[in-house]
């Protein structure tokens, strides 16, 4: 006889705006003390075709179904680089297989405690994956139950969202050929669909969310890497200057792309591919089967488009001073659809503290989401930001590939500047004659600085910087050393592991979490592609004990009190963050790792987790444009052809692990 569920915790929302109910389930985690309820792959937008800009999606039937995962956005498959560096196999459903469908993978998952009503308003917290051209939010390290568990455990209950969107060519193609088709469709600018759709998702939360128990006016995204970096677009948009739909965001280990093309330079790099493609026009491009089209990667994240991006991100101009044409779509809906107007405006916590009336109808049948001018110093962002020690880890079989003589070389002839060249190198202590056995770690040094540590800092003052100025941001510094428990290297993406607590190691799969039931988890019913068999032994009770498909057993390089100290401190100060609450001193680091270690630190500490004197003396004189050059150069290889096809020509990373730093 199964458990009963009292009607207040059973997993149904009878949504009073959309006029539908949606059905979840409850999660594996899920106790009488912490319920937690999930709501799979509910669509939040519409693809009008390939390449246009995706549309806000309110027309439900009377009931929704939303235990099954849906489709996400067509991808090269395979392993993941993040399974590859966390060393996972055989003790998680690497086998997910989730769907790929190109019209229909905008779609978000909701995380949320259980029983929770429209008087509930919890903060809610909005995950944007990265992964490049690669990844979904639906991947089993981004389940949300872990988190929220720990939410209500802490006191400090959240609703967790996780959103797929476009990727890839399908995310930011551009051009001006694509320019003058979105023009003729009635579309401003081109390109950034991905972007745009995340900010479709962060549309829908704001104005559904309240009867998932949300408060859509007191949102924080947080993402990693390249969804990170997309963070840091949305904080630069122009929509987020006219109406911001977030009030804080946490960016983890973005990478940065300091030069954002122009529509001509994007179209360049379209051009390439629709030759590849033997097409001639944008109507033969969409026609392209979707399998042809991934294997071309999408050039650039975001491109210049002369309206996605402000002028300045710091201003928050009155509603008379911007331009009718240009209030994008994103800005807009029907009348028919319910706005929630009520926006709190105390204690500093929403973004919008801009008084009670924020809607003026601009014409019939439309509502303009802009808010009035704000008041000076109101709050409008805050920003948590930080790296992990060893982010350039993903690309050691590149450095392997290297020699020092050819970095020599090449760091040269991107400089351009024999004196800036040599400072660099001598930074790193790399000449044409640096031994082979440290050679390949000094490379990765150089690579980790370039492309991940000093563009992160830089970031961070610009932030700080421009809070000072406007008296309105706040800018948090943390730094991740904490080792990964799989291979004891605080490697791209290592903090994830913590803060979501879904890969837990060997020692914590058997104390603190029961298997989880793959039926619940991932239904095969609809997951998984039928022509890729889903394999459910990973979840198998008797084999879910933390060794891989050989037998080695994947002992965790860190003890069970490190793993739960870091853990709990990282849960705890993003949570805070969520409520409005300061995660630290504004003055201090906060430092997760080394072996377990947690706190708040003076920023002189700063200093020795990071290589400060080299980016004075070595990267400021470049310029972060001929530094991102280096990064890129070096992390592409002697061939150019990149981490990801080098991975496949090269020894795994747990091989090369094994190999330059256990042995």
């Amino acid at each position: 006889m199964g458990v009963h569920i009292p009607p207040a915790y059973q997993p149904v929302v009878r949504h009073s705006t959309l006029k539908t109910t949606f059905t979840g389930l409850q999660h594996v985690l899920s106790t009488a003390e912490t319920p937690v309820h999930q709501y799979r792959g509910i669509k939040y937008a519409t693809v009008p075709a390939r390449f246009r800009q995706s549309k806000l999606f309110t027309s439900y039937r009377s009931s929704t179904d939303a235990t099954r995962y849906g489709p996400i956005c067509p991808q090269i498959k395979g392993k993941t680089i993040e399974e590859e560096l966390f060393a996972l196999s055989g003790s998680e459903p690497l086998g997910q297989n989730l769907k790929q469908i190109e019209s229909e993978c905008l779609n978000l998952n909701i995380t949320c405690p259980g029983g929770l009503t429209r008087e509930s308003r919890l903060p809610v917290m909005v995950w944007i994956h990265g992964g490049g051209d690669r990844g979904s939010g639906s991947h089993w390290l981004y389940d949300g139950g872990p988190m929220v568990q720990s939410s209500i455990r802490l006191g400090k209950r959240v609703i967790l969202v996780t959103i797929n969107y476009r990727l890839g060519l399908l995310g930011c193609a551009a051009g001006p050929k694509l320019l003058e088709d979105n023009r003729l469709s009635g579309e401003e600018g081109v390109g950034n669909y991905g972007l745009r759709d995340q900010r479709r998702a962060l549309e829908w939360v704001h104005h559904f969310i309240a009867d998932f128990g949300g408060d859509g006016s007191n949102v924080t995204v947080f993402g990693a890497s390249t969804g990170a970096s997309d963070i840091l677009n949305h904080l630069n948009s122009a929509s987020n200057t006219s109406y911001p739909l977030f009030a804080r965001a946490i960016v983890q280990s973005p990478v940065i792309d300091h030069t954002l093309p122009s529509v001509s330079l994007a179209g360049v790099h379209l051009s390439k591919v629709m030759s590849a493609l033997h097409v001639t026009t944008i109507q033969e491009l969409r026609k392209v089967p979707i399998d042809k089209l991934v294997n071309f990667t999408s050039g650039s994240r975001a491109v210049n488009d002369g309206y996605f991006f402000a002028d300045g991100v710091t201003e928050v101009r009155p509603i008379d001073e911007i331009p009718q044409n240009r209030l994008h779509d994103s800005e807009k809906l029907t009348a028919q659809c319910v706005i929630e107007q009520h926006i709190a405006d105390t204690h500093g916590t929403h973004p919008f503290r801009v008084g009670a009336k924020v809607f003026q109808i601009l014409h019939q049948h439309t509502l303009a989401l802009v808010p009035y001018s704000a008041a000076p110093g109101s709050t409008i962002q805050q920003v948590i930001i930080g790296d992990c020690g060893y982010e350039s880890f993903v690309y050691a079989p590149v450095a392997s590939a290297w020699t020092p003589a050819a970095v020599v070389r090449r760091v040269g002839a991107i400089c351009q500047n024999v004196k800036k060249a040599n400072a660099l190198l001598r930074a790193y202590d790399i000449s044409a004659h640096t031994p082979d056995d440290e050679f390949p770690e000094r490379l990765l040094e150089l690579i980790n600085d370039a492309r991940f540590a000093w563009p992160t800092h830089s970031t961070a003052e610009s932030l700080l910087r421009r809070s000072r100025s406007d008296s309105g941001r706040s800018v948090w510094r943390y730094v991740f050393d904490q080792e990964a428990p799989g291979s004891g290297i605080p490697h791209h993406a290592t903090d994830l592991l913590y803060l979501f607590d879904t890969a837990r190691p060997t020692f914590a799969a058997q104390s603190l979490i029961a298997p989880p039931d793959p039926d619940i988890l991932f239904p095969d019913h609809f997951d998984v592609d039928d022509d890729v068999p889903f394999d459910n032994s990973a979840f198998d009770n008797d084999n879910y004990d933390g060794t891989s498909s050989d037998g080695d057993e994947l002992a965790p390089s860190v003890d069970e009190h490190q793993y739960m100290s870091v853990r709990d401190a990282l849960q705890a100060r993003w949570l805070a963050f969520a409520y409005g609450q300061a995660p630290w001193a504004l003055d201090k680091v906060l430092v997760f790792g080394p072996e377990g270690e947690a706190g708040e630190r003076g920023m002189n500490i700063f200093d020795g987790r990071r290589r400060t004197t080299a980016w004075q003396t070595a990267l400021e004189p470049l310029g972060r444009s001929i530094v991102q050059k280096v990064g890129l150069e070096l992390s592409n290889g002697p061939s150019g052809g990149g981490a990801a096809q080098l991975m496949q020509r090269q020894p795994s990373l747990e091989e090369y692990r094994r190999q330059q730093f256990l042995l």
